[in-house]
């Protein structure tokens, strides 16, 4: 039976993605302002734990204080529909918290949040109650809406990231090792372009992605990249985790809508 193109190009991503390998050693914990942070998973507080535990990219003191911005120095902003403008409001204004990733949270009242905690904690506080709270979930529920468009591509130019607008949820797989079925681990909402980089931007909770060069630890605002490419003249390509698409937010409207035509004079 042949398989349609779309359907192939999905199961090409999300096997690559299981078998791609951590390279990074396990660092020793040290201590910190904020709590050190369980490491990084997607699930319910009552959900077990993937086995193993994931492990974090950066140690927590090292990292850089969670970096924040405002929706005036996003290009793109003001050209989105309100429902759009709210949901990115509500998401910045989590980094203005102080918030730690903390693991199995999606409450900011803990001191901090998961990465699908906070991708749930921002859509439900904007209307949408349906939202799952994994990240494998929330990559399910979009599939369901129609509204994920894959990325198989590591340019940032890409005719793949054409469509791709602010308020919406990016989605990844090979963060960690994980028995889940999709194997979707990490996810984040896309803020746009930053004014001052020209540089695209998104937001959320990680435990060492990185915004202006620097790792950052928590809820904060991160640089967007697309997969990167291997360096040159290796001959296998490692990876810690694979960028594999985005999605409008299920029910969420696309542009603004066109304002009415001025009546004729009599």
């Amino acid at each position: 039976m042949k398989i349609p193109a779309a359907a192939a190009i999905l199961i090409f991503v999300l096997t690559a993605g299981a078998l791609a390998q951590d390279e990074t050693p396990s660092p020793t914990p040290h201590s910190s302002k904020k709590k050190i942070a369980k490491k990084e998973a997607d699930t319910d507080d009552d959900e077990e734990a993937p086995t193993p535990a994931p492990t974090p990219r950066t140690i927590q003191s090292e990292a850089a204080p969670d970096a924040s911005l405002n929706s005036d120095d996003l290009v793109e902003f003001n050209k989105q529909p309100e429902r759009v403008q709210k949901l990115i409001e509500s998401a910045l204004a989590l980094t203005r918290l102080d918030l730690t990733y903390t693991y199995g949270s999606a409450d900011p009242d803990k001191g901090g949040m998961d990465c699908s905690g906070f991708v749930y904690y921002v859509l439900r506080e904007n209307g949408f109650d349906d939202v799952p709270r994994d990240a494998s979930g929330q990559y399910v529920w979009v599939r369901k809406a129609g509204t994920f468009q894959a990325v198989l591509s590591t340019r940032q130019d890409s005719f793949e990231l054409d469509d791709l607008r602010p308020g919406d949820l990016l989605f990844w797989i090979g963060t960690y090792d994980v028995k889940r079925d999709p194997p979707v681990t990490h996810t984040m909402i896309y803020l746009g372009t930053e004014k001052a980089t020209h540089k695209p931007v998104m937001v959320g909770s990680t435990d060492g992605r990185s915004y202006h060069g620097k790792s950052r630890w928590g809820v904060s605002v991160f640089d967007f990249k697309a997969n990167a490419v291997p360096p040159e003249g290796t001959t296998q390509r490692k990876v810690r985790a694979i960028f594999v698409g985005y999605a409008r937010v299920p029910g969420m409207p696309a542009k603004s809508p066109s304002p009415s035509p001025s009546p004729s004079p009599p």
